[in-house]
């Protein structure tokens, strides 16, 4: 490994993989906290974990970690391109992940469409839109735990 991979990778480790499950947990929960679960089941009553009935705050949360999200995923993708790609290959697990965070995304954008008032989408095409977001978002969970569980990396030596 030649001394750019070696710090590339050291800096993966030490930030960008907090950062990314950071900005993943958080979204999850902010997420999660839109549809009032938290206040219809009391977990919102536990002391400290009021805001999460909060619509507006969870909401701007929600925003602001996707935009974090996003800059984490191009910066990662740049990485990759100019550095990596030459000496290391996505894993099919990469692949899988890959798809579905950009189909959390691509939904996640046309939910952030949805919200503008000057785009109107029918009744049936928001549900699909809903629905399509928290599966993408529930099958990437199902994903990124399994590969966990297996070891699977996102990138193999070529």
């Amino acid at each position: 490994m030649n001394r750019d991979a070696a710090i590339t990778q050291a800096f993966e480790q030490r930030f960008i993989k907090p950062l990314y499950l950071f900005l993943l947990f958080t979204l999850g929960l902010t997420g999660f906290s839109q549809m009032p679960i938290f206040k219809r089941y009391y977990i919102a009553d536990i002391p400290g974990l009021g805001w999460l009935a909060e619509f507006y705050v969870t909401h701007v949360i929600h925003y602001l970690g996707a935009i974090a999200l996003l800059f984490l995923m191009v910066y990662c993708g740049a990485v990759y391109v100019a550095l990596l790609r030459r000496k290391f290959r996505l894993t099919t697990w990469a692949y899988v992940r890959i798809a579905l965070l950009a189909g959390i995304t691509a939904t996640g954008v046309l939910r952030v469409l949805k919200n503008l008032p000057e785009i109107f989408f029918s009744p049936g095409f928001t549900m699909f839109i809903d629905l399509s977001h928290l599966a993408s978002m529930m099958l990437f969970i199902v994903a990124a735990v399994v590969a966990a569980i297996l070891h699977r990396r996102w990138l193999k030596e070529a």
